[in-house]
């Protein structure tokens, strides 16, 4: 029988050494991950005063991830425990993964992340205002995209959050010639705790480690910030309306937010297309 169709057992492996203690070690890992963003919450507070500072002025917080930290712009607005006020800029051609390779592969989305000047041509969709506000992720902060939509919001007077995981910057080089990285384009720096190279479990016989703990770092950021949002909302008066699942309020009403939500949205985008001149 050939070795590939054996069993874990008649290899010589226990199931519970091969398979359970490195799902273990991931998960003290992550863990980890939340003792980081925990201690990180005067950060997350500020970001949230500022995020709902945009909001109640009737703006909109900017969201821009490029690669797999399109995933953070996305867990942040739209989806269930969400609510208006957000603008998430997501480009396809940055983050489109799933073919990999050939035509829209994931050679060309990394090309385009570092070519300069792709953010501004970016930002000239939108008519940007001293009141907004701007959330920008990246776990190395290294590639010129993001960094240059950092700069470009603080060149406009729109204040930036970034989430960055530090030790992976710090051992990574940034595509600016003078080594400038998103961070340093930032009102507020929040660190996803991950580690140098994002993957957290390494493994006796691989090279190399698996299993990366940005994305489960930056979505506790993430949504920590959103409920302290909503929180300052409710507090001033005009609590949001939250998509929520008809499981909870019947699908009626759920149906009733969510087009309530969605007319928010488009309103509060066509404010940022009003002022655009040629």
């Amino acid at each position: 029988m050939p070795t590939a169709n054996l069993p874990f057992r008649a290899m010589g492996f226990s199931l519970r050494s091969a398979l359970v203690n490195p799902s273990l070690d991931y998960l003290n890992r992550c863990r980890e991950l939340i003792d980081a963003v925990e201690k990180q919450s005067p950060a997350i507070h500020q970001a949230a005063d500022w995020f709902a500072e945009s909001i109640l002025k009737e703006r909109m917080v900017h969201l821009f991830g490029s690669g797999h930290s399109r995933i953070l712009v996305e867990e942040m607005w739209p989806r269930y425990g969400s609510f208006p006020g957000f603008n998430p800029i997501v480009e396809l051609s940055l983050s489109f993964h799933n073919l990999v390779v050939g035509a829209n592969g994931q050679r060309q989305a990394m090309f385009l992340e570092n070519v300069s000047g792709l953010a501004e041509r970016i930002l000239r969709n939108y008519d940007l205002s001293t009141d907004d506000s701007a959330l920008v992720a990246s776990s190395s902060g290294c590639n010129l995209v993001p960094i240059e939509m950092g700069m470009l919001f603080k060149e406009r007077g729109v204040r930036v959050v970034a989430i960055v995981s530090l030790k992976h910057s710090e051992a990574s080089k940034s595509r600016r010639p003078d080594g400038r990285k998103l961070q340093d384009f930032a009102d507020i720096v929040i660190d996803t705790g991950a580690p140098a190279g994002d993957a957290m479990v390494k493994l006796e016989n691989l090279e190399t480690p698996v299993s990366p703990g940005s994305t489960i770092g930056g979505c506790l950021i993430v949504n920590s910030i959103k409920a302290e949002v909503a929180q300052r909302l409710v507090t001033a008066g005009k609590p949001p309306k939250v998509l929520t699942a008809a499981a909870l309020i019947g699908s009626d009403r759920a149906a009733q937010i969510f087009e309530a939500a969605y007319d928010e949205h488009a309103r509060r985008l066509a404010r940022l297309y009003a002022g655009l001149e040629s």
